[in-house]
């Protein structure tokens, strides 16, 4: 038995599940690009998905609201601005109606989608740039500083932007000796990581021009590799060694020399593509033509990668859209989520965390990255740097009615004898407490404790029983939050002793 419990990991996402969402809430009828460059052909954020679509006599991508389902018309109004196909698309983090595009016409294009969707084509972007000799595979925009946008072209060169003066700040034309495969920035946007045709690791100040580090044959095989900054600064890349079998390292910037962990996936063509979620430090695998998604817990012990589960179908995959943070279901404990790319469907898939419990489970959703950003665009050119500023995931949270959360409302005695209607309005009730299954301190809301009355001239006074009512409902929600955090403490051990029963320990 001691054994068992040397070997079973503790973690809260060892059981997440993964789960296609079914056929009426998929998008059906898109044609979906057919384009060859290993790209994502798709991104989503909580208002719009955007999916690079086939079409003839230039290129476009379709762009529809969050929440629309079934099948999209031909007639659809479609972003069509580009000569040539699109290559990659990209939501702004700081704006949900910003998206840029890059395409084989050399160009990148800035498109501001209006609220609801688009109601006709458009073709006119807000702001072209035009820096690259060949054709534009990559967009990155930086996490903290508004309107900064990295592109990468076949010219093996990196562009850096400011799209709100539309200057090229800076041009990195000697850093890479062949095609650049990805480039990721890490958390404050001070550095950017980048993997070589060459089978180079490098990481680059952008502002300097500099290559701090270099790491050769990251991996020995000649198909394309990606790289991913980590949040604590490590680096995560995928390739291939010399047998085709597909790999994933570790590594740690202080040290490239040789990565912290290695391990092999398995043998097949299609590029793994990482993606990271900082909050619950979590990294999908998925390739362009495979049918799996896999996903993996980094931690900071040895082995520092965990394997957690395999989400397979019996589709093979076009491309997939990751949805930020900001747009999961709270309610259902949903993580992450993806928009797989079939022929002609989108399909969502919710990567969500098995909770009986119906409160806010604030220990799988920290704060997160807003929108709002840390630093302007002529601050980062001068050299500043700063982490993502952080907004609370409770704020989308919904509680849902039952007969448990009755018993957590605070009933506020604040109607007086003379106050009218006015203090029985729906403004007036009480709020909802939301409760983690952790110990952690519980917050609540408080209304303002007045209740107005009027007198015949229509001025506004001063309730005489304000004060004992104040005393009254802070007494009682001193006493209602320490029955909420008893409650909570028996959670969490009921949680844990669940969680021993299903590994066998108990």
């Amino acid at each position: 038995m001691s054994f068992r419990r040397g070997v079973v990991r503790q973690s809260k996402f060892r059981h997440v599940f993964a789960q296609a969402w079914k056929s009426e809430h998929c998008l059906d009828d898109i044609r979906v690009s057919r384009v060859t460059w290993d790209g994502p052909l798709c991104a989503a954020n909580p208002k719009f998905i955007a999916v690079i679509i086939e079409a003839s006599g230039g290129g476009a991508f379709l762009v529809v609201p969050m929440g629309k389902s079934g099948r999209i018309d031909q007639s659809c109004p479609m972003v069509s601005g580009h000569a040539g196909p699109v290559l990659d698309i990209q939501w702004s983090p700081h704006d949900d109606n910003i998206i840029a595009s890059a395409s084989e016409d050399l160009t990148v294009k800035v498109w501001q989608i209006p609220d609801g969707g688009l109601t006709c084509p458009m073709t006119d972007a807000i702001v072209t740039l035009e820096g690259h000799c060949k054709r534009v595979g990559i967009l990155a925009w930086h996490p903290t500083a508004y309107n900064i946008l990295l592109t990468a072209g076949c010219d093996n060169v990196i562009c850096v932007w400011n799209v709100g003066t539309e200057e090229l700040l800076y041009k990195l034309d000697d850093a890479h000796p062949d095609l650049i495969y990805s480039v990721s920035w890490n958390k404050d946007g001070s550095a950017v990581c980048t993997v070589c045709k060459d089978k180079a690791l490098r990481v680059i100040d952008p502002r300097r021009g500099v290559v701090l580090k270099v790491k050769e044959r990251v991996h020995e095989g000649t198909r394309p590799m990606r790289a991913v900054f980590l949040s604590d600064g490590k680096i995560l890349t995928t390739g291939f060694d010399r047998m085709s079998t597909r790999l994933l390292a570790l590594w740690d910037t202080k040290d490239l020399s040789e990565p912290l962990e290695t391990q092999e996936i398995d043998t097949s063509n299609g590029v793994l593509v990482p993606y990271y979620d900082p909050d619950t430090n979590m990294f999908y695998l998925c390739g362009k033509g495979d049918s799996t998604i896999r996903y993996f817990e980094v931690t900071n012990e040895a082995p520092y990668v965990h394997f957690l589960n395999l989400y397979s179908s019996k589709e093979p995959q076009r491309g997939l859209g990751f949805l930020s943070k900001r747009g999961v279901d709270v309610n259902k404990c949903e993580i992450a989520r993806f928009y797989k790319l079939h022929e002609r469907k989108v399909e969502p898939i919710s990567m969500t965390v098995p909770r009986k419990s119906d409160l806010f489970q604030g220990d799988l959703y920290p704060d997160t990255a807003g929108l709002e950003p840390a630093l302007l665009a002529e601050q980062w050119i001068a050299g500043q740097d700063a982490p993502p500023l952080l907004v609370s995931m409770s704020g989308g949270y919904t509680a849902h009615p039952s007969k448990h959360r009755d018993n957590l409302r605070v009933k506020a005695q604040l109607a007086s004898q003379d106050s009218g209607p006015a203090a029985a309005s729906p403004s007036a009730a009480a709020p909802t407490l939301t409760s983690t299954s952790t110990a952690k301190e519980i917050e609540v809301e408080v209304p303002p404790p007045r209740v107005a009355t009027k007198d015949r001239d229509g001025n506004v006074e001063r309730p005489k029983r304000e004060d004992e009512l104040l005393t009254e409902l802070l007494a009682e929600m001193k006493a209602l939050r320490a029955v909420v955090l008893a409650q909570s403490q028996r959670i969490e051990l009921l949680e844990k002793q669940l969680a021993r029963i299903e590994d066998g320990d108990v």
